[in-house]
């Protein structure tokens, strides 16, 4: 994944269905999180079990879309789901290798699927 240094990471609040590709996405990245698509912003969407993540963004020639499962542990998503969480690319780095984002010191911390 190539990212600009100065784009921005959104958390979308919420589970968003897996199904959805890049067009769904950018559906409610414009309709509900109030994106700029075109921005290099890249947006970060989780399923309900948080086991899967997926990151849509623009790179100035078209649409990338990354996407990680865990298969035994879970993504630690803010407990807010009411507004877009914004993040600096170090705590998408945490949250992509487990660490969760809302700790001061940003310990390893799965939370195992039953």
């Amino acid at each position: 994944m190539w990212l600009k240094k100065e784009a921005r990471v959104f958390l979308a609040p919420g589970p968003t269905d897996m199904r959805k590709a890049i067009n769904g996405l950018s559906v409610i990245v414009e309709a509900q999180l109030g994106g700029e698509l075109f921005s290099g912003d890249l947006f970060v969407f989780t399923n309900r079990a948080r086991s899967i993540v997926k990151i849509l963004y623009w790179d100035e020639t078209g649409f990338c879309l990354w996407q990680k499962r865990l298969d035994k542990e879970r993504f630690i998503w803010p407990a807010t789901a009411d507004e877009v969480a914004e993040l600096d690319q170090r705590e998408l780095g945490w949250l992509l290798s487990g660490l969760d984002i809302q700790q001061a010191h940003a310990k390893l911390r799965y939370e195992f699927c039953t």
